[in-house]
């Protein structure tokens, strides 16, 4: 486990310290920022209420569902059962951190980031599964470099990231088959273009 953990660190370092360039440092902390994605995830769901009617509306509530769950279960049960410290407030990494974002005093694992941001793509997939593979291809690099932001901002280790990431993939899964299983007629849509 202390060979995983000094690998996570190594990794941490090299995103944050040795990618630094001005470019990132300009889009990454606004990437990740809510006034950022808020608006794209607002047009994503108000153009399947247009599209698909009472069958959008479903589907924008499942996908609210799944928000929800991913953040609940990464905030209030995993990282309080975790505890890790983030790394911008880990004492011994203190002399490599650039500060390019606030803190925080949260906890590091998992990423609600990450978990938040690949449950709503990979969730959509499941639904739309016949969509064209460039809209699969944009939603998961969406929630990936929302991810990566959070790394190199330096409010999360890459294992964070990557927790986030594999938990946000399963309950996409989850709240995906058990919402199919009681409401089949939801999931008939044409092929997304």
């Amino acid at each position: 486990m202390e060979s995983i953990l000094q690998l996570d660190q190594a990794l941490f370092q090299f995103v944050h310290v040795d990618l630094s360039n001005g470019f990132f440092d300009f889009l990454l902390p606004i990437w990740r920022n809510k006034l950022t994605w808020l608006p794209f995830y607002v047009a994503l769901l108000a153009f399947l209420l247009y599209k698909y009617k009472m069958q959008g509306l479903y589907i924008v509530l499942l996908t609210i569902t799944t928000a929800s769950l991913c953040d609940y279960t990464s905030s209030s049960i995993l990282k309080p059962a975790f505890d890790r410290t983030r790394p911008c407030n880990t004492v011994s990494l203190q002399q490599i951190i650039i500060p390019r974002v606030d803190c925080g005093s949260g906890k590091s694992f998992p990423s609600s980031h990450a978990t938040n941001h690949f449950g709503i793509a990979v969730f959509l997939i499941l639904v739309f599964g016949k969509m064209k593979t460039r809209w699969k291809v944009m939603l998961l690099f969406w929630a990936g470099l929302i991810a990566f932001a959070q790394v190199y901002v330096g409010v999360h280790f890459p294992l964070d990231v990557l927790g986030g990431s594999l938990l946000g993939t399963l309950l996409a899964f989850f709240v995906y088959v058990f919402s199919k299983k009681l409401f089949p007629a939801v999931y008939q849509f044409d092929q997304i273009t």
